[in-house]
């Protein structure tokens, strides 16, 4: 864990102190325990689903969009194109994310039945009550932030609270450890993610999709991260043998977001009917 990772974690435990100080985990988890449970993930089977984004602003891409962004409308548009699970952003520092926005988008996308998703870089199992208590019913764990017993923690709450987890990984090293992961703990509720950013640049890599695809494990959903900015994008993840595409600048910065979620959801469908017909 070098640079960038290596900051957000030092920030992201701050705010964990922080945020325990002032209202202690036992509190947070009667709290949480008392909110309605989260729509559950539900996906196609055999066939390819999105994972859409709320990010106002990217460290690579910089501002998408400002402070007056209307999240209930887009998070909605999101849903009704066909996203499986909207990701919401609550990193403040360098992506203008808050709790706040999980809990709008979570209230809104509760009745028609699409979970919301914590994306942040979580280094403590309070962060899992945190996301349940805002109405999340999933969360992202990045392997290379986390040690083995921290890994475990996050895993286990968020399966005692009924959260799915996306376990995200950068490489090949990454990979290994989700293996040795699920052999301890089993594949219930969890995705695995491939980030194709390069963590120095920051830069996406969109080829390592294609070439860490063969090391992702058997038996749980597999989630392309990072790269996805068109229909043609979305296909070729489908053909490398990804289930979901998550998405986020390029829906972000898009004209008509819903359409090109509906494209995307289009040509990756058509690849897997493709396969499943050869």
């Amino acid at each position: 864990m070098i640079g960038f990772l290596e900051r957000m974690a030092a920030a992201s435990r701050e705010r964990v102190g922080s945020a325990r100080a002032a209202c202690p985990q036992a509190e947070l988890l009667a709290r949480a325990l008392d909110t309605p449970t989260p729509p559950r993930l539900r996906l196609q089977p055999g066939g390819f689903d999105l994972i859409a984004e709320l990010k106002l602003r990217s460290p690579a891409a910089g501002q998408l969009k400002g402070p007056g962004e209307d999240v209930v409308a887009r998070v909605t548009s999101y849903a009704r194109a066909g996203a499986a699970a909207v990701s919401v952003l609550t990193e403040p520092t360098r992506f203008d994310g808050s709790l706040d926005h999980l809990r709008a988008a979570a209230q809104a996308l509760s009745p028609l039945g699409i979970p919301s998703m914590r994306k942040d870089f979580l280094v403590d199992a309070y962060q899992v009550i945190e996301a349940r208590a805002a109405g999340a019913g999933g969360v992202l764990a990045i392997l290379r932030m986390l040690s083995e017993p921290e890994l475990e923690a996050l895993v286990r709450q968020a399966r005692a609270l009924e959260l799915f987890v996306l376990v995200e990984a950068f490489d090949e090293r990454d990979l290994e450890r989700l293996q040795g992961l699920l052999a301890r703990v089993g594949g219930h509720g969890l995705l695995a993610g491939v980030n194709s950013r390069d963590l120095v640049t920051l830069q996406v890599v969109p080829s390592r999709l294609e070439q860490l695809a063969r090391y992702l494990p058997a038996g749980i959903p597999r989630v392309a991260e990072s790269g996805i900015r068109s229909a043609e994008d979305a296909r070729r993840a489908a053909e490398a043998g990804y289930d979901l595409a998550l998405v986020g600048s390029a829906l972000m910065s898009g004209d008509d977001p819903a359409a090109l979620a509906g494209a995307m959801l289009s040509a990756a469908r058509a690849a897997c009917t493709d396969a499943a017909i050869r």
